[in-house]
């Protein structure tokens, strides 16, 4: 499958990448977001948002609502499945309606928690702490063919723009 990795320099950086892909992506959209504790994944899902026309300061971790939409020129739903313990719960919360959402973008963070419930076609964005205080690195793996045309219009997305 499609893979992309890049160094960020810092919160910055992880949220202009986030933003470069808020601009390509489209309804249907499922973006699975793994990485420690302050990995980055809210900064980058801010971002995201950003690009998809959301005002970035609308953007906020749904750690306790466990589910955000915000309109923008797409409608983003963002959720943080952090505190659940139990694949169970994702029952409670309609997790298939919303991770199934063909109106949205859907931003999952900590999607790691119950990979068997995310979509088949999925675009994984993992975010890890670097050598630095700031720094992280990105590696982006497509898994199947709706997520590898949104990885290849991102990767062309972040290419420098000649002159």
């Amino acid at each position: 499958m499609p893979e992309l990795q890049r160094w960020l320099a810092d919160a910055a950086a992880t949220a202009a990448v986030g933003e470069a892909l808020g601009r390509v992506v489209e309804a249907g959209d499922v973006i699975a977001l793994v990485g420690d504790l302050g990995a980055g994944k809210t900064g980058f899902a801010r971002g995201l948002a950003s690009g998809a026309g959301v005002a970035a300061d609308e953007v906020q971790s749904p750690t306790f609502a466990l589910v955000h939409e915000y309109r923008g020129r797409v409608i983003v739903a963002h959720a943080d499945l952090y505190r659940l313990e139990h694949e169970r719960e994702l029952d409670a919360i309609g997790w298939d309606d919303v991770a199934g959402r063909r109106d949205a973008v859907v931003v999952i963070e900590w999607a790691d928690r119950f990979p068997s419930r995310l979509p088949r076609d999925h675009l994984q964005v993992t975010l890890t702490h670097g050598d630095g205080p700031d720094g992280r690195g990105l590696a982006a793996a497509a898994t199947g063919p709706r997520s590898s045309q949104l990885l290849a219009a991102w990767t062309a997305a972040l290419a420098p723009r000649p002159g």
